[in-house]
């Protein structure tokens, strides 16, 4: 147990460093030349994708396939350390975590191949190129970036089950209960910028997770399975739940 949650540690502070790459190419790339935007031509986002295709690429493959393979790893090692305490919550929020992780696997995937796609089409049509470019990034859209329900309810159960384990980062799991409500909240249109609420808030939540994770790991002399968030040095004991 101990050497999965510390790699689960690493995980999670990967996952950070995934989100901030993330939003560095956004603001820095993808921002400044309105990408994405419906409000200028299909065309205009399939040049984009002909001057930009590897930093677009390592993009996708940075916070779509790395996030989606690392969440895995982080998604058991969670499961580990909280099914004793919460054993039904622990279930379901790996079975979301793990769903979560195969979806923007394939966003990735789907990503860059169809940017190849749009790519190869664009030196002989660029109308056409607009319009693959078009149907791409509703299917990304579709599976992992439109919305964030399930991110958003992996992390909520994450936080419930983490709170109901006890330990001594509460505050972390109330952080993680606020994050996933706004990762739901993504569902409804008018409040899809509430998004970026979310996906700033997982930097910090994933920070906090790593470290937790790494300086708290649960050990046979100090801790009982199924605790969370308890730094061995202080040798706390939490009580086991049922659900």
């Amino acid at each position: 147990m101990h050497h999965l949650q510390k790699i689960g540690g690493i995980a999670a502070l990967i996952e950070a460093m995934t989100f901030v790459f993330g939003f560095w190419v956004y603001l820095t790339v993808v921002e400044s030349a309105d990408f994405g935007s419906r409000d200028i031509p299909p065309e205009q986002n399939a040049a984009f994708l002909v001057d930009n295709q590897t930093i677009m690429y390592v993009w996708n493959l940075i916070i779509y396939v790395v996030f989606g393979i690392v969440l895995v790893v982080l998604a058991l090692a969670l499961h580990e350390r909280l099914t004793a305490a919460s054993p039904a919550i622990a279930r379901v929020a790996t079975a979301f975590g793990l769903i979560w992780a195969g979806l923007v696997i394939a966003s990735g995937m789907v990503a860059n191949i169809g940017t190849s796609v749009v790519v190869d089409l664009y030196g002989t049509d660029p109308a056409q190129a607009g319009a693959a470019w078009s149907t791409l990034d509703f299917v990304v859209n579709g599976l992992g970036g439109g919305n964030e329900i399930v991110g958003g309810l992996w992390v909520l159960l994450v936080s419930l089950a983490a709170l109901r384990a006890g330990g001594s980062a509460r505050a972390l799991h109330v952080l993680g209960v606020v994050i996933g409500v706004a990762g739901l909240v993504t569902a409804i249109p008018a409040l899809e910028v509430i998004g970026a609420v979310f996906g700033l808030g997982l930097i910090v939540w994933f920070v906090w997770l790593g470290i937790v994770m790494l300086r708290g790991v649960p050990s046979a002399a100090t801790s009982a399975p199924g605790t969370f968030g308890v730094n061995p040095a202080e040798g706390v004991a939490l009580a086991h739940g049922t659900d």
